[in-house]
């Protein structure tokens, strides 16, 4: 132990732990950090070595007996049938399924999905419901045939720590320098302060800030391999990783089928991994997202408000030096397409991702530092309980150039270092001064990006500067973009290098070319102005499908019809085989692609021959996918019903002579066209498509 480890037992006995302990055991299995830590924290309490074996030995033999590994599912369930209950570690989740009424929850790598709980367990957490929990999980077999489950949850005891004191935190932070407390949470967070920079130290510090400060929108992009993801999916159990992939606002924001709020309402932070593999499938999203990201509230159906910060994090393919010189190119190149200027502009700080170090043992501490779990929990009484906006508002004085979002993002992430740092209140102006040009430079990666995007001058006040406390402005530069000419003046239609006088102090003295004004007025090159793209003309349509003919599908026989569409009704009688509802569900796929859609109805019918229960229960499945989207679908069954037709809020009816049923049955279901119906062959049948 280092001076600096012996302080931290004196102050904090029971809270820390020895980091290469963690390491030890952390390479050879997949349970998050804070998991092992609560373990290590229960067996390892002690600094002699003899212990400490033991105490390590413990928790392997728990992991082992306890912890559930994917492809031991079957043996663990045997397991409880034998026993008769059994104490898991394991992540829970909780779903409430409509048509049972119920609520089921099931274990991550457990292997079942109807394991019976108790309304306490979930209404004490509400996460359990939303993304679910780590926890230490009893789980009993039900010895009663009848019963529709054959494991039910006894207790279920959440990893993480039941009560934390505040002002003791406080009060035993004051007895450390700055500096120490710094090293205290590199060490926390696995890390060797003492191979690492101050400036490095504070980029890490940065990954931490959307934990502590509420509605704090951060953007890290950077090379593989620095260790992006880990801070948000194992360093707390309040923050939440959601990797690549489909996002949709009912998911995240609010679902109004549900009437339930999303993620947002549930998780300190929501980090979005590999960003630029994101695909947003509802355009609503986006703007709730500007919503949200703007002042933490936004409206669906409902008045929402939430804390959660968001992080968005991915890969930058390009060379730094590349990008910066480049005319083409900017430092959000990786993002999707559906960010626009007006998402860029709410991040609070871009971090330099391609300044940190690749993840190495060589960077990892042996030293002490907190239990994962004890800091988490300091920061998110922090993200809930304080405030040092108001005092970061009343020490900064900002230059000219900073405009109203550049203000808010800096002082943002100045109170987020506050927090981190400083939670019993002093700081001094030397160390304040330090987060201020941090913060500044962040903001000002954000602005620098923006205005080598915009045609316009929207953008082109970049030197960001403050007033330090000798009463002197200084302008804050980013690393790479300085002398980087095509990032500090980007060519811009209709626009001069014309410098300004050099006595406009809110112009950047450390750039003087960044400073350009327009040869024409503004309103002449306003390019703010969005134009509705040219759709082609849709006519009404009347054609025969011959039989055995192909190239026809739901989704170029109604796709085009679609356009601004609401909700649509489906008449069908026959919407009761097997074949005949996964046809049904297929049509529903094909609506789903017009995102406005928010209502199907269906209106069909039965015989005699009719498994009714079967059709049912069909049905509702169907009807809960949907739901899970955001999408209501109402089921009306009509005995009189014959026709065949689809109506469209839009005026638009489509009617197809055998209904959604005009396929041929496949010779073999392991044929081509079996899932792309535009390759398998048809039966005859009339189509038309008229306005109403």
């Amino acid at each position: 132990m280092d001076a600096l480890d012996e302080k931290l037992l004196e102050h904090f006995e029971g809270k820390a732990v020895r980091k290469d302990l963690l390491h030890r055991i952390k390479k050879g299995t997949n349970v998050p950090t804070f998991v092992l830590e609560f373990l290590l924290a229960r067996f390892c309490a002690s600094d002699d070595e003899d212990e400490i074996q033991e105490g390590l030995s413990a928790v392997l033999e728990t992991l082992n007996d306890n912890y559930v590994r994917p492809d031991e599912a079957n043996a663990a369930q045997s397991k409880v049938a034998t026993k008769g209950r059994h104490k898991f570690i394991d992540k829970v989740h909780v779903r409430y399924v409509e048509k049972e009424k119920r609520h089921w929850a099931s274990l991550e790598n457990f292997n079942s999905q109807r394991i019976a709980i108790g309304e306490k367990f979930y209404k004490n957490n509400d996460r359990l419901l939303e993304g679910g929990i780590w926890a230490e999980v009893t789980l009993c077999h039900n010895e009663i045939e009848e019963d529709d489950y054959a494991f039910y949850i006894e207790d279920l005891r959440p990893i993480q720590l039941s009560r934390f004191d505040y002002d003791a935190y406080c009060e035993k932070r004051a007895s450390y320098s700055r500096n120490e407390w710094l090293d205290i949470v590199m060490r926390s967070v696995g890390l060797e302060p003492t191979k690492l920079t101050k400036r490095v130290k504070f980029h890490f510090l940065a990954r931490l800030a959307s934990l502590v400060e509420a509605n704090y929108n951060f953007i890290e992009l950077g090379p593989r391999g620095t260790g992006k993801s880990y801070f948000y999916s194992e360093f707390s159990p309040y923050s939440t990783l959601i990797s690549g992939g489909q996002t949709s606002s009912a998911s995240l924001f609010y679902n109004n089928a549900r009437r339930k709020v999303g993620l947002v309402g549930y998780w300190d932070t929501i980090a979005f991994d590999e960003v630029g593999n994101m695909r947003v499938k509802d355009p609503d999203t986006i703007q709730i997202m500007k919503d949200f990201m703007a002042n933490g509230r936004f409206s669906r159906g409902a008045e929402v408000i939430a804390d959660a910060s968001m992080a968005f994090i991915g890969n930058l393919d390009l060379g730094v030096k590349q990008v910066v010189n480049s005319t083409e190119y900017d430092l959000f190149q990786p993002l999707p397409k559906e960010f626009d200027l007006a998402v860029m502009d709410r991040f609070c700080m871009y971090m330099p991702g391609w300044e940190m170090p690749k993840n190495s043992s060589e960077f990892l501490t042996d030293n002490y530092g907190f239990i994962t779990d004890y800091l988490a929990e300091a920061f998110h009484y922090q993200l809930k309980h304080t405030n040092r906006y108001e005092e970061a508002n009343k020490r900064i004085k900002l230059g000219g150039c900073v405009e109203g979002r550049d203000e808010k993002g800096i002082k943002k992430t100045v109170a987020a270092f506050l927090k981190m740092l400083h939670p019993h209140g002093q700081c001094s102006d030397e160390e304040f001064e330090e987060y201020v040009v941090y913060a500044i430079e962040g903001r000002r990666r954000v602005k620098e990006q923006m205005n080598k995007r915009k045609p316009d001058d929207e953008f082109i006040n970049i030197g960001l500067s403050f007033f330090n406390t000798a009463g002197k402005e200084v302008v804050v530069s980013c690393p790479e973009s300085i002398g980087a000419e095509a990032t500090l003046n980007p060519n811009k239609p209709g626009v001069s290098s014309t410098t300004l006088d050099e006595g406009e102090s809110h112009k950047p003295e450390a750039a003087p070319s960044t400073q350009v004004a327009p040869e024409q007025p503004v309103a002449a090159q306003d390019t703010s102005v969005a134009f509705e793209p040219v759709l082609p003309e849709l006519k009404e349509q009347h054609y025969t499908i011959t039989y055995d003919s192909t190239g026809y599908s739901y989704e170029s026989i109604i796709v085009p019809y679609l356009a601004g569409a609401k909700s649509v009704v489906i008449e069908d009688p026959y919407i009761r085989a097997t074949h005949q509802v996964q046809n049904f569900i297929r049509f529903c796929e094909t609506i789903l692609k017009q995102p406005t859609v928010k209502k199907i109805q269906l209106i069909t019918s039965y015989d005699d021959q009719t498994n009714v229960q079967e059709m049912a229960e069909r049905l509702q499945d169907v009807k809960q996918s949907l739901l899970e989207l955001d999408v209501e679908l109402d089921i009306k069954v009509n005995e009189n019903l014959h026709d065949r037709e689809i109506r469209i809020d839009n005026g638009w009816t489509v009617k197809i002579g055998r209904g959604l049923d005009f396929f041929q049955k496949p010779d073999t279901w392991f044929s081509v066209g079996v899932n792309d119906l535009s390759l398998r062959k048809c039966l005859e049948t009339k189509v038309d498509i008229f306005k109403t």
